[in-house]
């Protein structure tokens, strides 16, 4: 770990996540559904503002589902992964700081701005987990991917509880009340996130490819590509049925994120300790997400290891979605916080890391693509399954128990994936 924190390119690639991360934690997973819900959708029924939010989140994951694929290949073709990271990580900004300005009961601007924010967010993911290839040598795949997923924890986690201080007592900052704590907490998520950025977008090089073509050819490569990645999926069978066990089981992670702030705020917790229980999610998943990189190697071969951590990760999160079913107090809320913590990290990492061991290296930026187009999907089905179950049957705990379904399915086809056979597939093609 020293080694790799000694090298400039690795810690500038693993501070973007540190970067990132201050909107997943205080807009995607903190405030935005709580500022949705009870301050934006002022007047609107429970179950319809989770709708809007479960549809916010899939329109958003949608777009990226549908351009994800064709940007990868393009960005492949084109060397072009690092500048496709920053105009969507900077459209994300802007859009983020711009939920500052959204009045009360303007649900449909404040809806604007989010789905934009995360398409800015998610876009630049795509070419941030392309990277990974460019910066990590193969060895070191798993540990770079759990530095970077330690390091997200820790930065969001940090600016999340600095926002969380300006919430809870507004006046110690010279801030006049929450609401206006909550609404310059999305100014500092946009200057967090620009800010840890700088390292990446100065000191992080991108290899060219042998066939790097420029100017409007580049878009007719990266098709040309992209009908080539098709034909290469039907060969590399492992990968595609690992493809089809990530869209499920990153279903329910993604699901369970972006829905929990809401879930508790409709079974009548109240928003001071759901929003302290994501805080406590941050720091305990900082080691975890480490850990998870450690344990991998414990439980064995590279490749075989990461495939075996994931496995035990979507066993807790079975038994916490169960436990969310029949949460009914703070104290619950509490250990099912931290109970994730523990596991969200290690299954993001690890899946990340294991996919780059089935790839063939030089079209990473096309096959990541398509592995955030599968994940982002999932993002699609996941809150709007639990935003139409919860207001089609008037019960929110049917909605979240309902996410159980895709981890089972999920787990499931990952256990088919033959990982070292994969390896070997990829290597023929890279």
């Amino acid at each position: 770990m020293k080694r790799l924190l000694l090298d400039k390119q690795v810690l500038a690639w693993a501070i973007y996540d540190w970067a990132n991360s201050a909107f997943a934690t205080t807009v995607l997973a903190g405030f935005f559904p709580l500022f949705f819900k009870q301050y934006w959708s002022a007047g609107l029924e429970s179950t319809q503002s989770t709708f809007h939010l479960g549809a916010g989140n899939a329109v958003a994951s949608l777009l990226i589902v549908l351009t994800a694929p064709l940007l990868g290949a393009i960005a492949d073709r084109g060397s072009l992964r690092k500048r496709f990271l920053i105009l969507f990580a900077l459209t994300g900004m802007v859009a983020t700081a711009s939920l500052s300005g959204v009045g009360k009961g303007e649900w449909l601007v404040a809806w604007t701005f989010f789905v934009v924010a995360t398409i800015g967010f998610m876009g630049a993911n795509v070419f941030y987990d392309a990277l990974l290839v460019a910066v990590a040598k193969e060895e070191d795949l798993d540990t770079v991917s759990a530095l970077g997923f330690a390091l997200g924890y820790l930065g969001g986690g940090l600016l999340f509880a600095i926002n969380v201080a300006m919430y809870s007592s507004p006046e110690t900052f010279g801030i006049q009340n929450a609401t206006e704590a909550v609404q310059l907490s999305f100014i500092t998520v946009a200057a967090w996130w620009l800010l840890f950025s700088l390292p990446l977008m100065l000191l992080v090089k991108e290899s060219k490819s042998s066939a790097t073509v420029s100017g409007f050819a580049v878009a007719r490569a990266g098709y040309e590509q992209l009908i080539e990645t098709f034909k290469h999926l039907r060969k590399l069978r492992i990968v595609f049925l690992f493809l089809l066990a990530y869209w499920l089981y990153i279903d329910g992670v993604d699901t369970i994120v972006r829905m929990a702030v809401d879930y508790g705020l409709s079974i009548g917790l109240e928003q001071e300790h759901l929003i302290s229980a994501l805080l406590i999610t941050q720091f305990v998943g900082f080691p975890a997400a480490l850990g998870f990189g450690i344990l991998a190697k414990k439980m064995g071969p590279e490749g075989v290891g990461a495939k075996r951590g994931i496995l035990l990760a979507i066993g807790v999160y079975i038994v916490a979605t169960i436990g969310a079913y029949f949460m009914n107090t703070s104290e619950e809320f509490y250990a099912l916080a931290v109970t994730i913590g523990l596991v969200q990290g290690g299954v993001q990492a690890l899946s990340r890391s294991l996919y780059a061991r089935l790839i063939p290296t030089n079209k990473a930026a096309e096959f990541f693509g398509f592995y955030n187009m599968l994940g982002k999907f999932a993002a699609v089905v996941g809150p709007l399954m639990v935003g139409v179950v919860s207001l089609s049957s008037g019960d929110h705990r049917l909605g979240i128990l309902s996410v159980i379904v895709l981890f089972i399915a999920g787990a499931w086809l990952l256990m088919k994936v033959d990982v070292e056979a994969g390896e070997l597939a990829a290597k023929s093609l890279g």
